[in-house]
């Protein structure tokens, strides 16, 4: 059976997060059948306490994994783990990434050129029209939009990037083969048969759409993305939950300033107070973000494959500088590859040179 399976199955076991399944994967030597087959010794060896291991040996007692693997194909999912090549850069390195994805329509490449779009359910005429109005712009310059499918500026935010002939990313709460709210259902549909973007979720087929889904949901939200937009939001909003995920991502945060009279701007207006940058129009979040330069880098990439000398590289990179010498020492490339692929990836838009051969990963 596919080891694939094994990471659907520990993605059904109540209490295995990120965390357990990283101790799992690392006194297991990355066998999850193994982990899966392992006796309850070995298991609290791998550091699992007794009410897990319990919820562990429950599950694998009842769940069938061909069943699985059937509810899978059903509903034409593609399944994506830490261990798949395809599985979203941007998302992989925030804290507490989501082992396993499930994605209804398609991921691409050029998804990693994203900025996230979220706000109030409640949405005012004033709210709808900036909606409408950044997304647009941001499709304009290539931009994939990401949001939550929910009622409100998200749905704005999915509609207008769709019909300005953009790709968008709807990010569920439960299980991708019935989106949720059902007003939306319509929506979220066209964006998988359009082939203008993907339904993703980390929960696994079958989840209904409960309340404590929800915050979790917001990290990924931001983590696909570059920076998010807060549009409207009052001042207990869901929205400011992906804003605040976003910070700890060390990603851009935006608010839409409002009036100092609507209940809708209290939260975007106290974002921009505490240091979020005013979202005032589509170009003020592209030079923000330095994405001038998105569309050449993209075509690099296409053209381009990425190489094993490369993702070695990026392993070993991050948002702290790091200079050239310990590069190379501690990928063990010789100099004149290492400077030929520094280059490379700086064309792809994929690391930066800072200053006195210091270089940082952006993507």
């Amino acid at each position: 059976m596919s080891d694939l399976v094994y990471w659907i199955a520990f993605n059904r076991v109540p209490g295995v997060g990120p965390a357990r399944l990283r101790a799992l994967l690392e006194f297991f030597h990355d066998d999850l059948q193994v982990a899966w087959e392992a006796d309850s010794w070995l298991l609290a060896r791998a550091g699992l306490d007794r009410r897990t291991i319990e919820s562990l040996l429950e599950t694998r007692n009842t769940l069938r994994l061909e069943r699985e693997l059937s509810l899978i194909e059903e509903h034409q999912v593609t399944v994506l783990t830490w261990a798949s090549p395809d599985y979203p850069r941007l998302l992989r390195q925030i804290p507490g990434s989501p082992p396993v994805l499930y994605v209804r329509g398609t991921l691409l490449l050029e998804d990693e050129w994203a900025v996230a779009m979220v706000g109030t359910r409640n949405v005012t005429p004033y709210g709808r029209q900036v909606t409408e109005s950044l997304a647009t712009g941001l499709c304009a310059a290539n931009l994939t939009i990401v949001s939550g499918l929910a009622l409100g500026v998200d749905r704005i935010a999915h509609q207008s990037t769709m019909q300005a002939g953009g790709r968008t990313i709807a990010v569920l709460a439960n299980g991708v083969e019935r989106p949720y709210p059902a007003s939306n259902r319509r929506l979220a549909e066209m964006i998988v048969s359009e082939k203008q973007g993907a339904l993703v979720s980390e929960y696994p087929i079958g989840t209904r759409p409960e309340a404590s889904n929800f915050p979790p949901r917001n990290r990924i939200i931001s983590g696909l993305s570059l920076g998010t937009i807060v549009v409207e939001a009052g001042e207990r909003s869901g929205a400011l939950i992906t804003s605040q995920n976003a910070l700890e991502q060390d990603r851009q945060v935006f608010a839409v300033p409002g009036s100092i009279f609507s209940p809708a701007s209290r939260g975007t207006n106290d974002l921009i107070s505490q240091g979020a940058i005013p979202a005032l129009s589509a170009e003020t979040v592209l030079r923000a973000l330095d994405v001038q330069m998105a569309e050449p880098q993209k075509v690099v990439r296409q053209v381009v494959a990425m190489s094993a000398t490369e993702e070695r590289l990026l392993s070993e990179l991050s948002s702290d500088p790091l200079h050239v010498d310990d590069v190379g020492q501690r990928c063990g490339i010789a100099a004149a590859d290492l400077s030929s692929t520094l280059a490379l990836l700086e064309l792809k838009g994929m690391v930066r040179q800072v200053g006195g051969m210091m270089y940082v990963r952006i993507l």
